[in-house]
């Protein structure tokens, strides 16, 4: 029985990825290579959500820790395998002569090609979300595999367009522009999930509609204007919609660029800031080209700006939409005198209260499961927290349209009452946007 279970080797970005995920391989062994550990280390100091990932496993690892560790391993758990680390061994001749330098990458490698020797009986695979270490290893003869435990199956949902019936029953239509309490789901031949929009047409008109799950109904959204935001298309209108509905806390708006996500989270939100204390607009700072915002000049606030620039931008469409001394630009003014609307690098946010709060989170696919976890696990009463993104726009190296947090949390809550999802089609920029980013 023992040699039919697999081991598997687990690379940093893993570890970085999930620090829970010594728990995710069932009845099979761990090993963690030694190196690994090294560059745990290297990132245990600093505000980052990786270097809390670092922090927590190496917790997590001084809790189970024992003498067994570097030898037999220690048992996880019950219907669960072992955990081990290997200390480095030496390059094979043909190892060497492949890859000379001793990189952390390398001496991973070496460790899972000496595994392999070790146990000819056993699968070893060594898991890794580098792309190009999986590579390394197919040509050294060596299993290796994506970390695949919160992986979406399916995308279908994610990316599909919102449903539309065609020669749909005239009378209901009329109805759900007359009746504006809704009518009962039983009289429609629908199946819906909570606050799933339609379009709904017959010959002669159509409707747009929405599903209450708390009153079993089906009723008609309207097209609303927020903070000067007039929705252009049905999919906006939804997404209005689902910003300002009560009884919706969750929301994931996903689309591409220029769709207006955030636009419209932000507009939703200025609109409702007397029904919250605080409203936020954060996004994960991923440096392009591998960059770390450590090689641009000046101080913090300078580093961060370009990032953060997006955001801004987005709050000036608004600006843009009023008069320079009316209402409603003293009313931004005053909430960004006040700390009361921040635009803000996500880490930023940690440490803060999630109470009372309109909590937008763009760039949403750059965030791993977990991360987007810890976010939405810290929300209080009376807190709205929507994430935008397009999946097809990842800058993070080690995730991609199935493994990131935006489409990790779509799918676990799609269904719930308090959950929406809009996925936008059609961008609104211009003609030349639109076409760009359909055909480059």
């Amino acid at each position: 029985m023992g040699n039919r279970k697999k081991i598997f080797i687990l690379d940093t970005n893993v570890i970085l990825h999930d620090y829970n995920c010594i728990y995710h391989f069932q009845e099979n062994d761990i090993v963690i290579p030694i190196v690994v550990l090294e560059e745990l280390d290297k990132l245990k100091r600093g505000n980052d959500l990786i270097n809390f990932h670092a922090r927590e496993f190496t917790r997590e690892l001084d809790k189970i820790s024992g003498d067994n560790l570097f030898n037999s391993g220690i048992n996880l758990g019950r219907g669960l395998g072992k955990l081990s680390i290997e200390t480095g061994k030496p390059f094979s001749e043909e190892m060497s002569q492949s890859f000379p330098e001793k990189t952390p990458d390398h001496r991973i490698l070496a460790i899972t090609e000496h595994l392999k020797n070790k146990f000819p009986r056993r699968q070893v695979v060594l898991i890794t979300k580098d792309i190009n270490l999986r590579m390394k290893a197919k040509s050294m003869n060596i299993l290796s595999q994506d970390y695949e435990s919160d992986k979406v199956a399916n995308l279908d949902s994610l990316q599909k367009p919102v449903e539309i019936h065609e020669n749909f029953d005239e009378v209901l239509i009329s109805r759900l522009y007359e009746e504006p309490e809704g009518i009962p789901a039983g009289e429609f031949s629908l199946s819906p999930f909570p606050h799933q929009y339609y379009i709904l047409r017959s010959s002669r008109m159509s409707v747009l509609a929405h599903y209450d799950p708390l009153r079993m109904a089906f009723d008609r959204v309207e097209k609303n204007r927020v903070f000067g935001i007039e929705p252009r298309n049905a999919e906006q209108t939804f997404s209005i919609d689902a910003l300002i509905r009560g009884d919706i806390q969750l929301i994931s708006l996903t689309g591409k660029a220029g769709t207006g996500k955030t636009l419209l989270a932000l507009a939703a939100a200025l609109q409702q800031s007397n029904r919250y204390k605080q409203i936020f607009l954060a996004r994960p700072v991923i440096p392009l080209a591998n960059r770390d915002i450590g090689f641009l000049p000046g101080d913090v606030n300078d580093k961060i700006g370009p990032y953060m620039q997006p955001l801004f931008d987005n709050l000036s469409v608004i600006k843009n939409k009023f008069k320079a001394h009316s209402n409603e630009i003293e009313l931004i003014e005053d909430l960004e005198r006040n700390e009361n609307l921040l635009i803000t690098p996500l880490a930023y946010i940690r440490g803060r209260s999630l109470s009372d709060a309109f909590f937008i989170v763009d760039e949403a696919q750059n965030l791993t499961p977990h991360e987007v976890k810890t976010i939405i696990t810290r929300a209080g009463e009376n807190t709205k927290i929507v994430l935008t993104g397009d999946i097809h726009q990842i800058d993070s190296p080690y995730l991609d349209m199935k493994s990131n947090g935006l489409s990790y949390l779509t799918d676990k809550m799609s269904g719930q009452d308090l959950f929406a999802h809009v996925n936008l089609i059609k961008g609104e920029r211009s003609y030349l946007s639109e076409l760009a980013s359909n055909l480059l």
